[in-house]
């Protein structure tokens, strides 16, 4: 971490001294709450929310183990008028919030602290990454429609779910590439280090898009010979655990009650989603139109972090602008000064990544 800081210092020409972290694993988990204040001058005003998220804040009971991430307003009702995003300034005699609680183990974001600081930086905040992802991939008119995000990662897939412009759901589930690579070593016999080799340059999600006559090297393990099998005997080794993620993915959206909500379909993001043929995958498993996620909103990304696999890193850089006293918007005077720090950080990420 000291290492990638004091070169990104060199080369954007900027001193950090804090920073924005991500966070995600299966510990993660997300309650709904609400909270209920009086109004005491008949008007809504900003103190009156904040009491009003801090009252729903406080009906969820965590235990000592657990550390509050994120507290997300879903809706405002203001008397008996619901629905309500924005309630600043309305006239009423009371006003109640629908609130999403996301919560982590307290070890894991202890550990995450412990690390940066010992690199000699403060921790502004940790963010889920699922929401930090969201911010980089996601439209606004997608999350109006409905949309589930889906973030294919290593160890877990981490699923946010997004209506009529709000998040409404967030689950992790215990499954990613690293399951594919794994399946790989053991289907074609050969070390892991290889399978993710192969899985990267060669692998597809889906048999019916392999073309005849398709072939790769395999190395094998120990002394023996490099084989030659074809990239048909690949994808079926791979197509079925692709099929197993997004069926859980499935499984979730149903469980949690969103299923033919989502007029946006599904944007799919994070290092496995660049697997070929996943777009087609989440559609035929999920039957919601998919889409691939790459990061945008800041100028000078495209060509050194414009894949989905930067996308929580992207992202993390838009919720801090988001939650900065000098940021406006995305797009706006910040996104420009973010993406000119990018464009000097352009040489260093190039031959750090």
């Amino acid at each position: 971490v000291k290492k990638a800081v004091e070169e990104a210092e060199l080369m954007a020409a900027v001193q950090i001294n804090s920073v924005y972290t991500g966070i995600a694993g299966s510990h993660i988990s997300g309650v709904h709450s609400r909270g209920v204040v009086a109004l005491k001058k008949q008007e809504v005003t900003r103190a009156d929310i904040d009491r009003a998220i801090e009252a729903a804040r406080s009906m969820a009971v965590l235990g000592p183990d657990r550390r509050l991430l994120h507290v997300i307003p879903r809706e405002f009702m203001v008397d008996d008028q619901d629905g309500i995003r924005e309630p600043l300034g309305m006239s009423g005699s009371r006003l109640e919030v629908d609130v999403q609680i996301i919560t982590g183990a307290v070890t894991s974001a202890q550990n995450i602290v412990k690390c940066v600081n010992r690199a000699g930086l403060d921790v502004v905040d940790i963010v889920l990454q699922p929401l930090a992802s969201s911010e980089a991939v996601l439209s606004q008119e997608e999350r109006e429609l409905g949309v589930a995000m889906v973030d294919l990662g290593g160890g877990t897939t981490d699923l946010a779910i997004f209506v009529d412009g709000s998040i409404r759901h967030t689950a992790v589930l215990p499954i990613g590439g690293q399951n594919v690579t794994k399946d790989i070593a053991i289907g074609l016999l050969t070390s892991q280090t290889e399978a993710e080799k192969i899985k990267i340059k060669h692998g597809i999600a889906r048999v019916d898009m392999v073309k005849d006559n398709e072939t790769l090297e395999v190395p094998s393990m120990g002394e023996r010979p490099a084989r030659t099998v074809s990239r048909r005997e690949l994808a079926e080794v791979i197509e079925p655990r692709v099929d197993e993620m997004f069926e859980m993915v499935r499984h979730e959206i149903t469980r949690a009650g969103y299923e033919g909500m989502l007029g946006a379909g599904v944007v799919i993001t994070g290092g496995t989603s660049m697997l070929e043929g996943m777009p087609d995958a989440a559609e035929r498993m999920l039957n919601l139109p998919a889409r691939r996620g790459v990061p945008h909103g800041v100028e000078g990304l495209r060509d050194i972090a414009g894949t989905p696999m930067h996308a929580t890193g992207v992202g993390l850089i838009l919720h801090a602008c988001h939650h900065s006293d000098e940021m406006v918007t995305a797009g706006g005077r910040n996104g420009r000064r973010v993406g000119r720090v990018f464009g000097r950080m352009k040489e260093w990420m190039l031959e750090f990544f």
